[in-house]
């Protein structure tokens, strides 16, 4: 009798522990800004997402890039899912003329600037195996720079793997990511340049490495709060590693049984490589990046 009670009790206990980590991963909810977790939709489950982000401040005059992206994902099974996205963004120079990136001031108040195709596929579920594991693909492709508002045709292949672990039956998660995105970019000629200004039109062939980890915590039914490292490097044609750079921030997360939202803010710690003339901060890589960025998540489940 009592076996019998101990067993009863054991697997009311695991199918707890199963629930709450279900609940905690629902339709591949993003707890955090930029790392991603490797929980699959649902079959036929539809979410459709919003990110807005906010790139500030390169340490001289004024430069504000805000970066829009609507996303529509659909779980083809319960370990793949497809998705298709429209990016939009506005811009603010001024006060800053960066040689062979920032040719001139821009001001660009709306405007579509690319699409991206991508799918994922997980392999072992963060719920129901001891680690989670998934893969990302995705096509990309701009018209727009996003850096200078500049024409630059730009197609980028990215691919990426992301492991997850839940820890403390589901209230403390762990990620980690490992990215590469290679692209090949064509500028379009700009007129009445300087005659010593650098503007290269020539095709250029460009390869980003990425590395991230988090760990989110929930501190109230349905309240994420994370923090996040990211790690960036490029390689380009003529250049060969251009740029690098470390970030590190906060994510705050609310999960409801429709919606959910990630807040986060990403300022950047260290970074070199390339830099522009009289830059203020040399510990920091600022001609393709900012000293921070603030970036809003918003999905609703279908």
């Amino acid at each position: 009798m009592r076996t019998s009670s101990r067993h009863t009790m054991s697997l009311v206990a695991i199918s707890l522990l199963t629930l709450g980590l279900s609940q905690v991963a629902v339709a591949g909810e993003d707890l955090f800004g930029y790392v991603k977790g490797a929980e699959a939709m649902p079959k036929d489950a539809i979410e459709l997402y919003q990110k807005v982000t906010l790139r500030n401040d390169k340490g001289q005059g004024t430069y504000r890039g805000i970066n829009y992206e609507t996303e529509l994902e659909y779980g083809l099974t319960n370990k793949l899912a497809v998705s298709a996205s429209a990016k939009f963004m506005s811009l603010d120079t001024n006060g800053l003329i960066i040689n062979g990136y920032l040719p001139a001031e821009k001001k660009i108040d709306f405007k579509s600037s690319g699409a991206e195709v991508g799918l994922s596929y997980m392999f072992l579920s963060p719920a129901k195996d001891d680690i989670g594991l998934s893969m990302t693909a995705s096509f990309d492709y701009d018209w727009i720079d996003v850096h200078s508002g500049q024409d630059k045709d730009t197609l980028s292949l990215d691919l990426g793997l992301q492991t997850q672990k839940y820890m403390l039956e589901g209230e403390l998660i762990w990620v980690g990511n490992l990215g590469m995105e290679s692209t090949y970019a064509d500028r379009a000629p700009i007129a009445n340049l300087p005659e010593d200004f650098e503007w290269s039109t020539d095709p250029e062939m460009e390869l980003e490495l990425k590395m991230g980890t988090g760990l989110s915590y929930r501190f109230a039914p349905n309240w994420f709060v994370s923090a996040e490292v990211l790690f960036e490097t490029e390689f380009e044609t003529e250049v060969g590693q251009e740029r690098w750079s470390f970030f590190a921030g906060p994510s705050l997360h609310y999960g409801g049984a429709d919606w959910w939202a990630t807040l986060t803010w990403l300022p950047q710690l260290s970074g070199g490589g390339e830099q522009y003339e009289g830059q203020q901060d040399t510990s920091l890589h600022l001609i393709e990046k900012t000293e921070q960025e603030i970036r809003l998540k918003v999905a609703f489940n279908f």
